[in-house]
């Protein structure tokens, strides 16, 4: 594992921690180019209202618009969990050529778990992808968040 993504990995945990402070799901994001971060996004679907809050899009329209194009194709995204099928299929609409994976999502993850996206000879663009870039402290965010919920939901009533 190499430093620098470590060192983005850890800005995108950041972001996540954004998103668990506001009661979303904690999953940050943030792109780079050039050795810069030129955009940053955190979930954010139940305070938008929208299935299109997640973080690799948050960041990805950020990037778009500093960048004045769609195509992001000197850019590397850094995700705190998997993509879905939808954030995976953006990076490749993208042209991103490397997404950096903190954890995996074996539920709904597009770029390796349940499928890969990024992989689909097809499509006229290919992702790399690198896997489990600080996947315990990813992982652990995730687990502490859900860890947490539990505990506020109330017990289930038993039926007679």
């Amino acid at each position: 594992m190499n430093k620098t993504d470590e060192y983005y990995m850890k800005l995108a945990i950041a972001q996540a921690k954004k998103a668990a402070a506001i009661g979303e799901v904690p999953i940050g994001c943030v792109i780079v180019k050039d050795g810069a971060v030129i955009a940053r996004g955190y979930n954010r679907r139940n305070t938008e209202g929208s299935v299109l809050g997640h973080a690799e899009i948050s960041a990805l329209r950020k990037a778009s618009k500093k960048l004045g194009d769609w195509r992001l194709e000197d850019c590397t995204l850094y995700v705190t969990l998997e993509p879905c099928q939808m954030c995976a299929g953006a990076c490749v609409q993208a042209r991103i050529p490397k997404v950096v994976i903190g954890t995996m999502n074996p539920k709904a993850g597009c770029a390796g778990s349940i499928l890969n996206l990024f992989e689909v000879q097809a499509f006229n663009h290919q992702v790399e992808s690198v896997r489990g870039v600080l996947q315990e402290e990813c992982s652990e965010l995730l687990s502490s968040f859900f860890k947490q919920l539990r505990k506020k939901k109330p017990p289930k009533e038993t039926q007679m």
